[in-house]
């Protein structure tokens, strides 16, 4: 397999996954080729100069990994060449090219898998269970947060509105949505958001707080909190919670409780390494036994494309400061 682009700060940790998962990582590409070099020497494997040199080296899966608005070029010429693909989140910038994505693929015949690796977790897996079995009843409501530090130290590109398509609401909305998606069965019929600037608006022009109010066809209603809102030396990079409330009880996960607390050394004064589950390696080994053939995608394109759709009528609630309706 190869990488198409090291510039989303997932390639590193998905780079370790695919060598746990014993798969030949055959070279990466980058159109900046002196971050392409720098990663590749940092992970000891081929940087190739062209996608040609990339494809004619026999991969038979890619990862993209690339700038947001750059994804659809690289999974059109991954399609073209007839290999399975993981395509980081979200899809893409607008929701034409988002579905251009989803289509391009299906007209290839090639398997496109989106980079939702929450799916992967145990215990948001476990609640999936819950729910499926009718353990809480109807489900009510739903409380979500995504927060992170600013992510502008792994790339500046995830706060350039061009290249990113916006800030905290593309880049930490789209996982909560598409869990609701899984967990409900369901997409909102309406989404209500309000956007600021409160935190570092000193450092970046787009928005790095988010409220969203997703509101389903039979009157479950979820919030999802999606902020840059840690401070930058948080002992983490973040985390992800979900309160699911039914009428037979509550459910809540947190899903990154798995953490020793350091102190001092390589990763600062107060540190939380993680241990135990990593919802990346489930997602690298689904995907893997997608591309040899042996099961269907387990996050779709599909799923990508709601999960953009539902970022995306959140900027433009944010903007007219009324609700937008979903077809």
């Amino acid at each position: 397999m190869g990488f198409l682009s090291a510039a989303h700060v997932h390639a590193d940790g998905y780079f370790g996954n695919f060598r746990a998962a014993g798969a030949d990582v055959v070279g990466v590409w980058d159109d900046d080729a002196g971050r392409g070099r720098h990663w590749a020497a940092e992970h000891g494997v081929p940087w190739v100069e062209s996608l040609d040199e990339l494809f004619a080296a026999g991969v038979d899966a890619v990862v993209v990994c690339s700038e947001t608005s750059k994804h659809l070029e690289l999974v059109r010429r991954a399609a073209a060449e007839g290999v399975a693909v993981l395509c980081e989140k979200p899809l893409a910038t607008t929701e034409e090219d988002a579905r251009e994505v989803v289509d391009v693929c299906a007209r290839a015949g090639v398997a496109l898998m989106t980079a939702f690796p929450m799916r992967f977790s145990p215990p948001l897996v476990e609640a999936a269970t819950l729910l499926g079995e009718g353990g809480l009843g109807s489900v009510r409501s739903c409380v979500g947060t995504n927060q992170s530090v600013l992510p502008i130290k792994h790339g500046a590109w995830f706060a350039d509105p061009e290249l990113a398509g916006g800030g905290a609401v593309m880049d930490h909305s789209v996982h909560l949505a598409d869990i609701l998606r899984w967990l409900l069965g369901a997409d909102p019929v309406e989404v209500y958001a309000v956007t600021n600037r409160v935190l570092h608006q000193d450092e970046v022009e787009v928005e790095t707080g988010a409220l969203l109010m997703l509101t389903y066809a039979d009157g479950t209603f979820a919030s999802v909190d999606a902020s840059w809102s840690r401070p930058h030396d948080y002992p983490t990079w973040g985390g992800l919670t979900l309160s699911v409330v039914g009428d037979n009880g509550v459910v809540d996960v947190d899903a990154f409780s798995q953490h020793l607390t350091t102190q001092g050394g390589p990763g600062g004064p107060l540190a939380w390494p993680p241990w135990g589950s990593d919802p990346n390696q489930g997602l690298i080994d689904a995907f893997l036994a997608t591309a040899r053939g042996e099961t269907t995608p387990a996050v779709t394109g599909e799923d990508g494309l709601a999960a953009t759709r539902i970022a995306l009528a959140a900027y433009r609630s944010a903007e007219s400061g009324e609700p937008v309706r979903l077809d």
